[in-house]
């Protein structure tokens, strides 16, 4: 006997009185069977419903050879009347995602003839896979039309035709279905085979954002949101916004253009610093200059840094060694020589003193767990050219 599905009468039941069926133990909790169910199971793209059953907690819907199974923390006696409670927040989120996602798919299939080949509702967005490529520049006009036929209050029709009607039906599909076929209808906007719960009319939905549309395998893989979570994500982002707004002492309409002269202004600082900190190299470089094989220890230098201060020693030295301590520990090194093979030199390193590194025979750069004084140990016993 297949469970009757309560959510195809009414998706809008929350609470309602039912029959169990049978108990089995599962793996995570209790699979009970009703004669009759609100719980959505999970499929097509959209989770199974959550909720108690006289009190007992549901933690998941399934459904199993036309029944569905839902997956409680306790048993519950079989014969025993229950009630059971949705957990209707989410669920009414779900049906926003879901019916807003059929306007997209059928604006966008009527557009280009693409068909929707995935569709995932995430912790805040829904992905959707079409395949085919549209332009990103395409999103707000597809928004717009989409959001009309939400602020037209459309019904929305879910219903199984008979064989003969589905026939004249020209349903959204891939490929044709075997009867029977539930159809989802929403005018003007999409006709679709689809088993999932929706809105009863468009308005409920309130608002759609499309956020992006990328290429994806072939096709483009779009980013969108609905609702309740489309008012979430915005509210987000507006908080952000507000924050930056702050930063930048600027109007929150201004923002972009404020964060644009702050890169240019950060860019022109850098040219700066980085003139600077060469100049600074070259000074270090002089006076090491003449002294053979050079040790060097050098505060707050980033990889690159410590790289070009070895060159400008390199130059006028044998060789160079530049050491930067590191905030989690140890150093940073980098080992420079114009003239014979680091190599081994960088493996005695880091296996003396517990690091990594590698490079070319000319250059070695990496790590060590040593501080100062171990480092400068190290090279104290080496001869005075270290072998190179």
């Amino acid at each position: 006997m297949e469970t009757r599905k309560l959510y195809y009468e009414d998706s809008h039941l929350a609470r309602f009185q039912a029959a169990v069926v049978s108990c089995e133990k599962k793996e995570q909790g209790f699979g009970v069977i009703l004669d009759a169910t609100a719980f959505y199971p999970e499929g097509g793209g959209q989770a199974g419903d959550t909720g108690t059953l006289n009190g007992v907690p549901v933690l998941d819907t399934r459904e199993e050879a036309g029944q569905v199974v839902h997956l409680c923390e306790q048993a519950l006696e079989p014969g025993t009347q229950v009630e059971g409670v949705l957990d209707y927040a989410p669920r009414f989120l779900r049906m926003q995602q879901h019916s807003g996602e059929h306007m997209v798919s059928g604006v966008i299939h009527r557009r280009y003839g693409f068909h929707n080949t995935g569709f995932h509702m995430g912790a805040e967005c829904i992905t959707i896979d079409f395949d085919g490529v549209i332009p990103p520049e395409d999103l707000p006009d597809i928004e717009a039309e989409v959001n009309g036929f939400v602020w037209r209050n459309l019904p929305v029709r879910c219903w199984v035709p008979q064989p003969e009607e589905l026939e004249t039906i020209p349903y959204r599909s891939k490929r044709a279905l075997p009867w029977p076929v539930r159809i989802v209808e929403i005018p003007g906007a999409d006709v679709c085979a689809c088993c999932g719960t929706h809105v009863q009319a468009t308005g409920e939905i309130g608002l759609v954002k499309l956020f992006s549309a990328v290429r994806f395998r072939g096709g483009t893989r779009m980013e969108m949101a609905c609702g309740g979570r489309a008012l979430e994500v915005l509210n987000g982002a507006y908080e952000q916004n507000r924050l930056v707004s702050q930063a930048f002492s600027a109007k929150m309409e201004e923002t972009g253009a404020a964060a644009q002269r702050m890169n240019q202004l950060l860019a022109e600082e850098k040219f700066r610093s980085v003139g600077l900190r060469r100049r600074i190299f070259a000074a270090i470089a002089a006076e090491c200059a003449g002294q053979g094989n050079v040790v060097r220890f050098e505060p707050d230098l980033d990889n690159t840094a410590l790289r070009e201060l070895a060159d400008a020693i390199g130059e006028v030295c044998g060789g160079a060694a530049v050491f930067t301590p590191r905030q989690e520990g140890g150093c940073a090194f980098c080992l420079v020589s114009r003239a014979g093979d680091l190599r081994p030199l960088g493996r005695q390193l880091t296996q003396a003193l517990k690091g990594r590194g590698g490079g070319k025979p000319g250059f070695q750069q990496g790590s060590v767990a040593a501080e100062e004084g171990e480092i400068r140990a190290f090279f104290a016993g080496l001869a005075p050219d270290w072998g190179i």
